[in-house]
């Protein structure tokens, strides 16, 4: 059994795991973060980013300026955004049988792999996981498709231009490996690939393995695997919440008794709370709105915004937040805020019950009635004619180099009434500040992450005992930035297998046993013999059948009659006479009476060798070899005679 992995961002994973002849791909995500090393794409004309100076070196040797422009004392590249893919030269990609996708977030690198790399397999995700990740697919092409940027930055690539360059740019990493964002038609058709699956729901692979999803807690329609066979047992626990928020709650119970489990997506802020986060939010856009500025949260179109949403409807009251308006502004606004009220059976239990009430399970569609939170497709349109402040505007991408909000970064920045909050933990928010610096506008950091800290996962594993866990390189050391911190890493007896990107490993653990079906016909014919109370055996003469990864010992087919004479002769009806079963052999061949029996045979010269596993007898005359071990018996002799009878003697 073999891990392949092909990513080395801890909560963006894409591995590949050899399992019982089926090569299943575990997740692929999309690392987004090599966008920070590009110029926003502003969606109207922007002094700002149109008169920036290209770059230069400084002995005037490298001259990219129309590749790169340097703003705010960093250099960036002057292209569309690229994003990092998942290792495509480590395997063959058609080889891939199929792909399980955890979460939304984890699966918007599919058209990288299903498309163009002769892939023609299957893709088994659950219903709100496919459907959110169709609208977050679609939002990005949509982003990067309403600004079209015809050049493309290569040159900078060159490794001996690049060490060349100031940092951060320096210092990427696989640059190699960054493509342009994939069309619409691609994302059709790797979506078209998808199965539906539902929690718990068993799927057979080739009749090899069965794969089943489980709740993992973290968002709607994320998931867990279990990948097992009849008698190993795979767990891939990725991106999974024990808080209470929307989703179902994870389901910790089925990951027992796992030979070995797969962790990746932790949380990327292990020290903060996200209940204390919600409230430094909450505070900090009253704050703003009381002081008579807007408020910007740059987010996805889908998860977090949910909790958000819920956390200001319950605080607005209390805050005299009243008259403010929301906006909430994407090209899939619409359609994520209808599908988070239509998936109940994927929802909590609370948010359930209100289903049948009838009550829709979020708040924010009260929200929507009352006029208090409006969603547009962008700022064009009626948002520009209904558009009054202060208000707080939700709007992508957090990177805060595509989308609407660009527009508001530079429309809001130049005041410090303003404030910008960051809610995500993917991007660094200093760097996605970077390009816009100098900038007035307040800016407040709350990250909120509810995916499992290394406490929580810790007392996970003490409960489920898998036998051996493999996990990202990062999480079995301290943050680089508080290398005192051994509470911020996975301490484990034994300890973790690490992985980072292009590794292969080989699992530790091996295949022992199959499972055989035998014949209801075959199984009548036996003949047990107890060779202790409890315990008989039987001999078995069968054929055995291989097919589709299942095996069955079947009968012996008969000879065929002999055909009949032309002598006719009287037909004796008798039954079958029943054979006594052969003397069945366990055990070693002792030593001593086995020399007795040679010598009565005429065999004298017999040299012993005692080894670690028996005994090794030289037949010198007969120029023969005989080894006794524990588990077998080998004869070595050209003289087939002489082989017969060593090997009667030896029973």
């Amino acid at each position: 059994m073999k891990l392949y992995c092909l990513s080395g961002h801890p909560t963006l994973p894409c591995n590949v795991l050899k399992f019982k002849s089926t090569t299943i791909m575990l997740d692929c995500g999309l690392d987004t973060t090599s966008a920070l090393h590009f110029l926003p794409l502003p969606l109207v004309h922007s002094q700002l980013f149109s008169k920036l100076p290209g770059w230069v070196s400084k002995d005037g040797a490298i001259n990219l300026d129309k590749e790169l422009k340097e703003c705010a004392g960093r250099v960036f590249v002057d292209s569309q955004p690229e994003f990092c893919l998942p290792e495509q030269e480590l395997l063959d990609l058609s080889t891939i049988d199929v792909i399980l996708i955890s979460n939304y977030h984890c699966m918007m690198a599919l058209p990288y792999i299903t498309e163009n790399t002769g892939f023609t397999g299957t893709v088994y995700a659950t219903e709100p996981t496919l459907q959110i990740g169709r609208l977050l697919m679609e939002e990005l092409v949509a982003f990067m498709e309403r600004v079209p940027k015809a050049q493309s930055a290569t040159c900078w690539k060159n490794k001996e231009i690049q060490r060349l360059l100031p940092g951060p740019l320096k210092d990427a990493v696989d640059v190699w490996a960054w493509k342009r964002c994939y069309g619409t038609q691609e994302v059709n058709s790797a979506l078209s690939k998808v199965q539906l699956v539902g929690y718990s729901q068993k799927v057979e692979l080739f009749g090899a393995v069965q794969v089943t999803p489980l709740s993992s807690g973290y968002s709607l329609g994320s998931s867990n695997w279990i990948i097992q066979s009849h008698h190993e047992k795979v767990s891939y626990v990725s991106g999974s919440s024990l808080l209470t928020t929307h989703p179902q709650p994870m389901d910790q119970t089925s990951l027992k008794n796992s030979d070995v489990l797969i962790l990746t997506g932790l949380t990327q802020i292990p020290t903060a709370n996200p209940d204390g986060m919600l409230g430094e939010f909450c505070s900090n856009l009253a704050m703003t709105i009381r002081a008579g500025g807007n408020v910007l949260v740059p987010c996805y179109s889908s998860g977090v915004i949910y909790d958000l949403l819920e956390c200001l409807y319950q605080f607005m009251d209390s805050a005299n937040l009243g008259s403010a308006p929301f906006y909430f502004i994407s090209p899939v606004a619409n359609s994520s805020l209808e599908f988070s009220q239509i998936f109940a059976e994927w929802l909590c239990q609370n948010k359930q019950s209100k289903v049948y009430l009838p009550e829709p399970p979020f708040p924010h569609a009260e929200l929507i009635q009352t006029n208090k939170l409006k969603h547009y497709p962008s700022i064009h349109g009626d948002f520009s004619s209904e558009f009054r402040q202060p208000c707080v505007v939700f709007t992508g991408h957090p990177s805060l180099r595509f989308g609407d909000v660009v527009h508001f970064m530079e429309l809001w920045g130049k005041s410090s009434l303003n404030t910008v909050i960051f809610t995500e933990p993917d991007f660094s928010y200093l760097d996605a500040l970077a390009p816009y610096q100098p900038l007035a506008m307040k800016c407040v950091y709350c990250p909120i992450d509810t995916r499992l800290n290394f406490h929580q996962v810790t007392k996970l594993l003490k409960e489920v005992q898998p036998v051996h866990v493999v996990c990202p390189e990062p999480y079995t050391q301290p943050p680089p930035s508080q290398s005192h911190r051994s509470d911020l890493m996975l301490e484990l007896q034994p300890a973790p297998m690490p992985y980072r990107r292009c590794a292969v490993l080989s699992l530790p653990f091996r295949r022992r046993y199959e499972r055989i079906h035998l014949l209801p016909e075959l199984a009548k014919s036996l003949v047990p013999s107890e060779i202790k109370p409890g315990i008989s055996v039987a001999t078995v003469s069968a054929v055995l059948q291989s097919k589709d990864n299942k095996h069955v010992l079947q009968p012996v087919p008969k000879a065929a009659p002999a055909p009949p004479s032309k002598k006719r002769k009287r037909v004796i009806e008798e039954p079958p006479e029943l054979l006594a079963p052969k003397p069945l052999l366990s055990g070693a061949v002792p030593l001593e009476p086995f020399l007795a029996t040679l010598h009565k045979h005429g065999i004298m010269e017999v040299k012993v060798e005692e080894t670690a596993d028996g005994h090794i007898l030289h037949l010198q005359a007969e120029d023969a070899l005989i080894q006794l071990e524990e588990d077998g018996t080998h004869i070595v002799s050209d003289s087939e005679p002489l082989r017969a009878t060593a090997s009667d003697k030896c029973q």
